[in-house]
């Protein structure tokens, strides 16, 4: 039995404001996940940079390319709303549609990521549905249709395009002097002429570069098939309006 008068100590009171807290940070992350992907993107981007955070000004970049120079917002043109994200999903929507494209299917040929500030685009030069006749910049008939529907949605909504051309590892020309670096820019300016060809605005090409195999996507081995891509930059230069 204590003695009166004895301090029993307030290290309950330490464990109590602990578990308060652990409460209140785990109810904050409920309520957080909960919200849509305008406000997830928002608070991510205060917690990144709380000292310089801005609702209006670009979030960033959501890459998908293992660091490509070619996904970075280096050119500071363009300041999108939040209230571009939702027609950008819509977008994106139409042109997997306009390209018949199963979204289950892992293997598919075309993939497409929302970034604040546009849209992110992968195309795969697969086996099942090539892009370029083998070892050339010739589109093939499937390459040529999915440029057509990519430079609809350029016109329409007047994005800034950002090209790079990729390959696997491996590739080996008859030509000494025709090297990875030649056919993967070739293959960019290929993609670049044949927007050009289906009405996009010169002035809207604002990057044609080719990296050859040196920027594989994370995870994969260089080698590996996936690697054979071109990779297309859709950047807002100004609040979505589409054309009629």
């Amino acid at each position: 039995m204590g003695k009166k008068g004895e301090h029993h100590g307030g290290s309950w009171k330490v464990a109590y404001a602990d578990f308060a807290t652990a409460m209140m940070a785990l109810f904050m992350v409920l309520w957080i996940s909960a919200q849509d992907d305008e406000i997830l993107i928002a608070t991510a981007r205060y917690f990144q940079s709380p000292f310089n955070f801005s609702v209006d000004a670009s979030l960033g970049v959501m890459s998908f390319d293992g660091g490509s120079d070619l996904f970075n917002n280096e050119t500071g043109d363009s300041n999108p709303s939040l209230s571009n994200l939702n027609l950008l999903h819509t977008i994106a929507q139409e042109f997997y549609s306009a390209l018949d494209l199963d979204l289950g299917d892992r293997d598919r040929p075309v993939d497409v990521q929302v970034a604040p500030d546009g849209l992110r685009v992968i195309l795969f030069d697969r086996s099942r549905h090539p892009l370029f006749r083998p070892g050339t910049a010739e589109f093939t008939e499937w390459g040529r249709f999915v440029v057509q529907n990519m430079a609809w949605l350029i016109e329409r909504y007047g994005f800034k395009v950002r090209i790079g051309g990729h390959l696997a590892a491996g590739f080996v020309s008859a030509d000494p002097a025709y090297t990875g670096w030649e056919l993967s820019t070739d293959r960019a300016n290929a993609a670049r002429r044949a927007l050009e060809h289906y009405a996009v605005d010169p002035r809207l090409i604002d990057q044609v570069t080719g990296y050859a195999d040196n920027h594989p996507l994370p995870g994969t081995d260089p080698g590996d098939p996936s690697n054979q891509r071109l990779s297309i930059s859709l950047v807002i230069t100004a609040p979505l309006t589409p054309l009629p």
